[in-house]
């Protein structure tokens, strides 16, 4: 399964476009962003150990 930055990159800017249109102000926008960012770089970086812990090279 291979993701396309694309496809990330579409799925963020909609989802800042669609914070945007409702009243909120830019730093929640920006703030909201950065958790997604953030949440799914930690929820890789447990797979990565995982599969490391699995295949025996830690």
């Amino acid at each position: 399964m291979t993701i396309n930055s694309s496809k990330i990159a579409l799925v963020l800017m909609s989802l800042f476009w669609c914070c945007l249109g409702e009243a909120v102000e830019a730093g929640d926008a920006i703030a909201l962003l950065l958790g997604v960012v953030l949440s799914v770089t930690d929820i890789l970086a447990c797979l990565g150990v995982y599969a490391r812990k699995r295949n025996g090279q830690m």
